[in-house]
């Protein structure tokens, strides 16, 4: 059984454990959080694919989000990102909810903190992520961010995983299988 996937973006290469999420699928588990190296070409190459100039925030889902969301902030010379939680915090001021099930959750909370609502509130907003698959949590992300009256105007991730390689919507570095219970990729 197959146990690693090799994953490269850029000059930057990782073996990406096999980790089973339900009976018939496993992920290579890719981990940006930490991987301060990887965030930081990561960032690096997807601010060579937009218009630097074209939004005024960039917002991502805690937590592996965070460290690209930051290094894209720095490069487009923001002085803050937007993070989207995924529960209400006792520090929050009007929390701004909506509802996410992914491959990998299953009826969670985003949260989008009533100041940051505020901040966002008719502004241009790039949605970056570590992983995309099935897009829900982006979905719900980008309804988080309209339901505060901002606009994303692009979708960013590292990598594009199983089907999601397939859409048009979003700018990614790497596409990536799921896998089978014996390591083989999906189809």
């Amino acid at each position: 059984m197959k146990k690693f996937y090799t994953l490269k973006v850029g000059a930057l290469t990782r073996q990406l454990p096999l980790v089973k999420i339900n009976k018939d699928t496993m992920i290579a588990n890719f981990m940006l959080l930490g991987d301060d190296q990887m965030a930081r070409t990561a960032a690096r190459m997807l601010a060579k694919k937009i218009d630097l100039h074209s939004f005024d925030y960039i917002a991502t889902v805690e937590s592996n989000g965070v460290p690209l969301a930051h290094d894209l902030s720095l490069l487009a010379d923001r002085s803050r990102s937007i993070v989207i939680r995924k529960k209400v915090r006792n520090y929050m001021a009007q929390p701004l909810k909506v509802r996410v099930s992914s491959l990998i959750t299953s009826g969670e909370e985003l949260v989008l903190d009533g100041r940051d609502a505020q901040r966002v509130n008719g502004k241009k907003v790039m949605l970056v992520d570590d992983v995309i698959n099935t897009g829900s949590t982006m979905a719900a992300s980008e309804l988080a961010l309209k339901k505060a009256g901002a606009a994303v105007v692009g979708r960013l991730a590292v990598i594009a995983e199983g089907h999601a390689a397939f859409r048009r919507d979003i700018q990614y570095l790497a596409d990536m299988p799921l896998f089978n219970p014996d390591g083989s990729p999906k189809e």
